[in-house]
């Protein structure tokens, strides 16, 4: 007589989701869980953490969302593959639109702004985001169309500086690098081809810089559209840089001078 087997334990049991559940909303990963977790703007829905992990945010932040701690292989579970996720997933809504006129705040210190013409890699956008917060960049600009969407992939590379720099996603970038100098930006594309150093086309007030995809580069009407266009001095070595370096590169040079 075979015996009837016994019934699975379902205390830990997560059936990994669909493909379509796992390109859901999930933020993954210390810094940038931590960050959305303190952002008032972020709504939150629930998060699954290991116990490690919960130590590691501390239990105020954890009092903003309904939590369950659980082990890291259904931490996984809920994201996609590969996810480097460090016990912890965040389900939340994505963050709400902001106008660039909100974003930009009086400032004692030089207002930089950072446009983003079709910088389509979340890798890259996400690099650039970080930077953007580790050198207090007043906003960073993205058009609706051919930039990546709000995803654990881009707030994971910017390591929390998704819910600390604001994201400005705008319709037109050429009509709004008009409305940048209409509120005194000096608009500058980097490229390099541009026509001198990044030191000498700008001043001391506030600054907009362009950057352009890998590919294609800075769009002729966006490019247009600046008062200078500028180069990061390089060695002849090297042809040129990844657009998250060129970024990092120009926001310190603007910021020491």
């Amino acid at each position: 007589m075979s015996r009837k087997p016994a019934p699975k334990d379902r205390r830990h049991f997560y059936p990994r989701p669909d493909a379509k559940a796992a390109e859901g909303h999930w933020l993954y990963g210390l810094h940038t869980v931590r960050a959305a977790l303190a952002n008032p703007r972020r709504k939150l829905k629930r998060a699954m953490l290991t116990a490690r992990a919960v130590e590691e945010i501390g239990s105020k932040l954890l009092g903003r969302v309904r939590h369950e701690v659980v082990d890291g292989d259904a931490v996984a579970r809920v994201l996609p593959s590969g996810a480097v996720h460090q016990g912890v997933a965040l389900s939340c809504e994505p963050l709400p639109k902001l106008d660039l006129e909100d974003a930009l705040v009086l400032s004692e210190r030089r207002r930089i702004v950072l446009v983003l013409d079709q910088i389509s890699d979340p890798h890259n956008a996400g690099a650039i985001l970080r930077t953007a917060a580790a050198f207090a960049v007043s906003a960073v600009v993205v058009q609706d169309r051919n930039a990546p969407p709000e995803s654990g992939a881009l707030a994971k590379a910017a390591s929390g500086a998704l819910d600390i720099v604001p994201v400005v996603t705008v319709v037109n970038i050429a009509r709004t690098l008009e409305k940048l100098a209409d509120l005194g930006f000096w608009r500058v594309a980097l490229a390099g081809d541009g026509d001198t150093s990044l030191k000498e086309a700008v001043g001391a007030g506030d600054v907009a810089i362009v950057l352009g995809s890998e590919g294609s580069g800075i769009r002729k009407l966006v490019r247009e559209r600046c008062d200078a266009s500028a180069f990061v001095p390089i060695d002849a070595a090297m042809e040129s840089l990844n657009v998250s370096n060129a970024a990092a590169i120009a926001l310190y040079e603007l910021r020491r001078s």
